[in-house]
């Protein structure tokens, strides 16, 4: 019994030092504050995106939460304000899903705002469908909706640089793939229906952002915007929520003892955002507060270039 019992504590203990050592992470240092600063959070209803907006309320800033539910995001609004302490908190619809509601807010942005230094380019979802544009729906929100929003917003944040965009992607990029003939035909990253499908054309997507990212880069040459893709790790969030509950009871006990909370999860968000002297880093991929390698495919010059000129005939800006 004795030996069982210490065979218990053992492992008790290995879960307790991976949980608070390993899965927990490194944390932003940076101690910038933001007073006169202007930053857009996409998604920060929920998850990471409202620990983003409230350690970035907490610095001085003045923060946009662009969500879709006007329900859930003046929910967030109050809730953000409270944790923060801060007044300078402003609730703005944005629905990724569709063209018309991003050209609506960044002309209701720019017309009421007269700064952006940060935009985030948080919000992503994990379902198949399309858009009402007629886009499959991943690459639709997770890819061309921030596309388009930061393309509408790119001169405010030249004009206000030092500035920079930080895209949340995933460490799933890794295993994405960009099938041009199937947005060409399907303006989607795939058709399939099956659970595989859809966790394909999730990373899928997530490649989108940091190809994006990699592009962006490249025009942003010689101004003082700068751009950054992450990995926030695996968060404990409503990421999975339209998923099977089959599937989300499996997930559960992961969840507890080897997923990152929000506030542990916005932490590279936050280092892209507001980390200073890493400008020279402009366009590269972060994880867990670093900077990482990528492979050739998410840093392919020309699979970079073709995604920038289909998503601007995409959404029109071309």
């Amino acid at each position: 019994m004795s030996t069982f019992l210490l065979l218990v504590g053992a492992v008790v203990g290995i879960a307790y030092l991976f949980r608070h050592i390993v899965v927990k992470g490194k944390q932003c240092n940076s101690k910038a504050r933001l007073v006169g600063k202007t930053v857009i959070v996409t998604g920060s209803n929920t998850g990471i995106g409202k620990s983003t907006a409230i350690d970035l309320a907490k610095r001085g800033a003045r923060v946009i939460l662009a969500c879709r539910s006007v329900q859930r995001g003046q929910a967030a609004l109050e809730e953000v304000k409270r944790e923060s302490g801060s007044n300078q908190v402003v609730f703005m619809p944005l629905d990724l899903g569709s063209l018309k509601s991003v050209c609506s807010f960044a002309e209701n942005f720019l017309k009421s705002e007269p700064r952006l230094d940060i935009l985030i380019n948080n919000a992503g979802i994990f379902v198949q469908g399309r858009t009402e544009d007629g886009l499959g729906m991943m690459f639709g929100v997770n890819h061309i909706g921030h596309f388009l929003l930061t393309n509408l917003l790119l001169d405010r944040l030249k004009e206000c640089g030092p500035s920079r965009v930080v895209s949340v992607s995933s460490a799933g990029h890794n295993f994405g793939k960009i099938n041009f003939d199937c947005l060409n035909t399907h303006k989607a990253l795939g058709i399939g229906t099956s659970s595989m499908d859809v966790f394909q054309f999730y990373c899928d997507s997530k490649l989108c952002n940091v190809l994006f990212t990699h592009e962006l880069a490249k025009r942003l040459k010689g101004t003082k915007a700068t751009c950054y893709s992450l990995h926030p790790g695996a968060i404990n969030t409503e990421l999975a929520r339209n998923t099977s509950s089959v599937l989300q009871m499996l997930l559960k006990p992961m969840t507890v003892f080897f997923w990152k909370n929000t506030v542990q999860g916005s932490q590279t968000t936050l280092h892209c955002a507001l980390q200073e002297g890493i400008e020279p880093l402009n366009g590269r991929y972060f994880s867990n507060c670093t900077v990482r390698e990528l492979y050739a495919k998410a840093k392919d010059d020309a699979a970079a270039k073709k995604l920038w000129e289909l998503s601007e005939r995409l959404c029109g800006l071309a």
